[in-house]
């Protein structure tokens, strides 16, 4: 293991028992900021995600904004591949997907202008830790490389971190809304 594998290990290590001890504090009104960030986006193709384990729940805000414009969640299609996004909406049929996250039953895979991003600990220069398989970055990248695509990273303030140890390849967060506060990262717009 290199020495950067060494340090995201201990990092994650970390913001996982922090994301543990929010989660097990969360009200249940933690997307109410990313609804609010959202509506300025009504309209704009966008994708959540199923939170699994101790993630902080988007689907109220993805259910207010899918009554506004296409919403969608990831869908994995192979280790090293980028994520593609199939439709979502409140109460629509479900099946298992990769790593305990529920996708749509039915593919009719779309790109998101503005993907919610689950992460592990974030920085307040907009870096990311995820779960270490690059599907954000990957699929970041891909989009922005399109189009103007805004990443919108969801999580408990408590999983902020100092400083995190990042590869030139991980993709920064334009935004970082967390159940108390919202932090642009530049003015982050479309």
């Amino acid at each position: 293991m290199s020495r950067l594998e060494e340090l995201k290990a201990a990092a994650r290590k970390a913001a996982f028992a922090r994301r543990k001890l929010a989660h097990a504090a969360d009200s249940g009104t933690g997307a109410g900021l990313l609804s609010s960030v959202l509506a300025g986006y009504r309209g704009v193709p966008l994708a959540g995600y199923m939170p699994i384990r101790t993630e902080i729940d988007p689907r109220p805000a993805m259910a207010e904004a899918s009554a506004h414009g296409r919403v969608g969640v990831p869908v994995i299609q192979a280790e090293g591949a980028p994520l593609k996004f199939s439709p979502w909406e409140p109460d629509c049929e479900m099946k298992e997907g990769p790593f305990g996250a529920k996708v749509p039953a039915v593919d009719a895979f779309f790109e998101p202008q503005v993907v919610i991003v689950p992460l592990v600990a974030f920085d307040l220069r907009g870096g990311r830790l995820g779960y270490g398989g690059g599907f954000y970055d990957r699929t970041l990248e891909l989009l922005r490389n399109q189009r103007a695509t805004l990443a919108i990273g969801f999580a408990y303030a408590d999983q902020v971190a100092e400083a995190l140890p990042l590869e030139p390849t991980d993709q920064p967060l334009d935004m970082i809304v967390t159940e108390i506060e919202i932090i642009d990262m530049a003015g982050a717009k479309l």
